[in-house]
């Protein structure tokens, strides 16, 4: 497992760079609009062009909650992404939903990137055996670098951590910012009432009917892995 330990300057400069000169051979470069980073500036970042190979952020809760569907769904969600050869980049821990899904993903043989903060670590909930760990100052700095390292997005079902995550690239979407999808994994009614209650925002006239399709909720796995990549290879920018 490699290790690294980044302020949060090197934070965007560090996988910037990847995403560049590539940290696998076969990736080559294009161009995504200006996006703010957490100092204020405004810099061009380079990414890989669309492919039908994703990595894959997904946001999800440290425990494994009351029902034992929501720990199946985490590893299958794993098993689907190693078997259509995505890879991961996930919060880093070992424990919980966040474990479960790392660990199926190991298991395909596909790349895991964890991102933890110090915080986090030296409560040791870090995962020792991703391919990779990252170790960022605050959760400013988890959240930024796994947005930037991400092709598409999926939450299953978590906390309040989970929400903000998941609803950070959902205004930076609606914004503009960014073109990836988006994906809500529906288990056993979780996040029903979520939907609800976007639904009303659009009655009530917060949200468009546009934005609200943004998000893309399913119950079925491998359905919501397929709406990911036909977004993916539509330019919605």
């Amino acid at each position: 497992m490699q290790r690294l330990l980044l302020e949060l300057p090197e934070l965007v400069d560090s996988f910037a760079e990847r995403m560049i000169h590539g940290d696998k051979g076969t990736r080559t470069t294009g161009n995504r609009p200006n996006l703010p980073d957490p100092g204020g500036r405004v810099r061009e970042v380079s990414r890989a062009v669309r492919s039908p190979v994703m990595r894959i952020a997904v946001y999800c809760g440290a425990h494994h909650g009351a029902r034992p569907e929501y720990t199946t769904a985490a590893r299958r969600l794993g098993e689907s992404l190693s078997e259509r050869g995505h890879d991961l980049v996930y919060g880093g821990g070992h424990v919980g939903l966040m474990g479960v899904v790392a660990d199926a993903v190991l298991r395909g043989g596909r790349e895991v990137t964890g991102v933890i903060t110090e915080h986090l670590m030296k409560w040791e909930v870090g995962h020792d055996a991703v391919s990779e760990l990252v170790v960022v100052p605050d959760m400013a700095a988890r959240k930024r670098v796994m947005y930037e390292m991400a092709d598409a997005y999926i939450a299953l079902p978590g906390g309040v951590g989970t929400l903000e995550e998941l609803f950070e690239v959902l205004c930076w979407r609606t914004l503009g910012l960014h073109p990836r999808p988006i994906g809500l994994l529906e288990v056993e009614g979780y996040w029903s009432h979520l939907v609800t209650f976007l639904d009303h925002a659009v009655d009530e006239g917060f949200l468009s009917h546009e934005n609200r399709g943004l998000l893309l909720v399913d119950d079925d796995i491998e359905h919501l892995l397929d709406d990911l990549a036909a977004e993916r290879t539509t330019p919605t920018l």
